[in-house]
C-alpha cells in the first residue's frame, strides 16, 4: 500500500454491502500501518542526523536502563557458564579514580630561570635590636611561562686548503647530506612543518603567515613541495613499517575519505585514506591512499598477507576473505551502534542487545584488570592467555544467548520488522555471526576495532583545516607522513623530537640498519657534553 487510499475515501459516500467495508477497512488499516512504518523510519532518521548536527557524539546510555535486562542476563549467564565443581570468578570492582587536588607539578626537565627577589638592605636589620638579619632559608615556587619559537640560520663554512708552492691542489672539507639537497630547510624546520600539518592539523596558508610574523616569507607552494620531498626521503622508513605491518597475525583496517583536488576536471573528487593497525608484536601504525574505495586498494596493499584482517562489513573486502588465506573478523563496536541507533524506534530490543553486549565489553575489562594486577610477575599469565580463558568462561554463554535473543526477535506473534533500524541490526548481527564471534577463540584479536578507528580521527580533524589534497600525489605524501606520526606517537615519542632526528640522518644512514629509525628501537640522541 502506498498510503494514499484513505484520501481517495468519501465519508459521505459508502458502500452499503458489508463484505466490501470490511474489505476497505483491511485496506485501510494496512495503508495506516504502512505510513506508521515509514513515519517511524523518517523519525528514526531525523533523530539521527539531529544528534549527528547538535548532539553528543558519544554512545553511551544511562545505566540504570540497563539494570533490569542486565540482571536477567547476569542470572542467565552464571548458570549456563559456571563449572559445576568450580565457581565463577567474581569481577574485580573497579577502582575509582581519584582526581589530584591542587596545582600538579611541572616537569623536571623542563629548561628553569631563577629569579631571585632579595630584600633591599634596609629592610635588613632587626626592628628589635638593630643588628644585622642572617638567612636562614627562601621560600620557593614555580611559574609557567613560553618563549616563542624561533627561526635561526645555520651558516655552513667550509674552509679552503690550497698549496702555495705548486698552486695545483686546493681542498675543502665535504658538506654533510642534506635533508634536501639544495634545499633551503633544515631537518627541524622540516619536522616543525610536518608535525604542524599532520599532528596539530594547521594547514600550510596558516603556518604561511606563522613565518611571515617571524619575518621569513615562505609560500604554500613551497612548504607544499617541502612536505612531498620529506616524504620520498621517508619512504624508505614507511615501506619498512609497512613489511612489518603485514607480518602481524592481526590487522585492523578501516578507511575514510578526503576530498582531492582534480587538475584535469578542474573540480573536486574523493580519494581514501585507509588505515592499517600492527599487533603488539608489530607496533607500527599506516596509512595507503588510494584513489577510489573499490576493493584493488586493500587487496594490493595487503598482497600476500596471511593473518586475521578486522575491520566492518564493507564489501569491498569479501574478495579478500574469499581464499583461506585472510580471516574476517568483524567488530563489535560497530554492531553495537546498530542497536544504540536503534533505540528511537523499538527502546526495548535495542536496550536488551546493548545489555548483553555490554556484558560481553565487561570481560574484557575484568582481563584488563588481571592483566594489569599481575604485572610482570614470575608465571604470570600474558593478556591474550587471560582474555581467552575469560571468554572461554564467560564470554561464550553470553554470545549464545546473545544468539538466541536475536533469532527469537525475527519470529513469534510480533517479529521485528526486517527493513526496521531494529531489523537491521539484528540482521546484521546474524548474518555475520562468525566474524564477530571469532575473537572469543583467539585472545590476540581485540573484540573491536576501535583503535583503528581512532588512528583516523586524526585525519577526520585535519580534513576540516585543510580542507583537501591538492593531487593524488598529495594523498601519497599525507598518507607517509602520518603514518611516521602515528607510529611516533603509539609508543609516547615527541613526533617533533623524532621526525627532526630522523630527517636529518636518515641520508647517510646505512640501509641495512633502517630498523635503528623505527619508533620502538630510536633512541633520543645523547646531548653533548658541555664544555668547562
Amino acid at each position: 500500500m502506498d498510503g494514499s487510499l484513505d484520501k481517495d475515501v468519501d465519508s459521505t459516500v459508502l458502500p452499503e454491502d458489508v463484505s466490501v467495508l470490511q474489505q476497505m477497512i483491511r485496506e485501510l488499516l494496512a495503508s495506516l500501518k504502512a505510513r506508521d512504518r515509514r513515519i517511524d523510519q523518517l523519525t528514526h532518521r531525523l533523530d539521527q542526523l539531529l544528534r549527528r548536527v547538535y548532539g553528543r557524539r558519544s554512545e553511551k546510555i544511562d545505566p540504570h536502563q540497563l539494570a533490569l535486562f542486565q540482571q536477567l542476563i547476569d542470572e542467565a549467564t552464571a548458570i549456563s557458564t559456571q563449572p559445576p565443581d568450580e565457581p565463577v570468578a567474581e569481577s574485580p570492582e573497579p577502582k575509582p579514580k581519584r582526581r589530584g587536588h591542587g596545582r600538579r607539578k611541572l616537569p623536571r626537565n623542563l629548561p628553569r630561570k631563577k629569579v631571585v627577589h632579595e630584600l633591599p638592605e634596609a629592610e635588613r636589620i632587626c626592628r628589635c635590636c638593630g643588628e644585622p638579619m642572617t638567612k636562614i632559608g627562601a621560600e620557593t615556587s614555580e611559574q609557567l611561562d613560553y618563549v616563542p619559537a624561533s627561526l635561526y640560520v645555520v651558516e655552513h663554512v667550509r674552509p679552503k686548503y690550497a698549496c702555495r708552492q705548486c698552486e695545483q691542489s686546493v681542498v675543502t672539507a665535504d658538506k654533510p647530506r642534506q635533508p634536501i639537497e639544495k634545499g633551503l630547510p633544515g631537518a627541524g624546520l622540516l619536522a616543525h612543518v610536518i608535525v604542524s600539518k599532520y599532528a596539530d592539523h594547521l594547514p600550510l596558508h596558516r603556518l604561511e603567515g606563522i613565518f611571515d610574523r617571524h619575518g621569513v616569507t615562505l609560500r604554500r607552494s613551497t612548504l607544499c613541495g617541502w612536505m612531498r620531498q620529506s616524504a620520498d626521503l621517508l619512504s624508505p622508513l614507511y615501506g619498512e613499517m609497512v613489511d612489518r605491518v603485514l607480518t602481524s597475525k592481526t590487522i585492523g583496517t578501516d578507511d575514510t575519505p578526503v576530498r582531492v583536488q582534480d587538475g584535469r576536471r578542474g573540480k573536486m573528487r574523493t580519494g581514501w585514506l585507509w588505515v592499517y593497525r600492527g599487533d603488539r608484536d608489530h607496533p607500527y601504525t599506516v596509512y595507503d591512499y588510494t584513489a577510489t574505495r573499490q576493493r584493488a586498494g586493500p587487496e594490493q596493499f595487503l598482497g600476500d598477507y596471511e593473518g586475521y584482517l578486522q575491520a566492518d562489513a564493507y564489501g569491498g573486502y569479501d574478495g579478500i576473505y574469499a581464499g583461506e588465506k585472510i580471516v574476517e573478523v568483524l567488530c563489535w563496536a560497530h554492531a553495537r551502534r546498530k542497536f544504540f541507533d536503534a533505540q528511537s524506534s523499538d527502546a526495548e530490543r535495542a536496550l536488551t542487545a546493548l545489555a548483553y553486549i555490554r556484558r560481553l565489553y565487561e570481560v574484557e575489562r575484568e582481563a584488563k584488570a588481571l592483566f594489569e594486577a599481575e604485572g610482570d610477575a614470575e608465571g604470570a599469565e600474558t593478556l591474550s592467555e587471560i582474555r581467552l580463558r575469560l571468554r572461554q568462561r564467560q564470554s561464550a554463554g553470553v554470545l549464545e544467548q546473545l544468539r538466541a535473543w536475536l533469532a527469537s526477535q525475527t519470529q513469534g506473534a510480533s517479529p521485528v520488522l526486517p527493513k526496521s533500524p531494529m531489523g537491521g541490526a539484528i540482521n546484521y548481527c546474524l548474518s555475520n555471526w562468525e566474524a564477530l564471534t571469532r575473537y572469543a577463540g583467539d585472545g590476540r584479536l581485540s573484540i573491536d576495532n576501535n583503535a583503528s578507528e581512532r588512528a583516523l580521527r586524526g585525519i577526520a580533524v585535519g580534513r576540516k583545516n585543510w580542507l583537501f589534497a591538492g593531487s593524488d600525489r598529495g594523498g601519497q605524501t599525507a598518507a607517509v607522513l602520518y603514518s611516521l606520526i602515528a607510529s611516533a606517537k603509539r609508543h609516547d615519542l615527541d613526533p617533533f623530537a623524532y621526525l627532526r632526528d630522523v630527517i636529518a640522518r636518515i641520508s647517510d644512514h646505512p640501509s641495512n640498519r633502517l630498523a635503528e629509525l623505527l619508533p620502538d628501537h630510536w633512541r633520543r640522541p645523547e646531548p653533548a657534553p658541555q664544555a668547562g
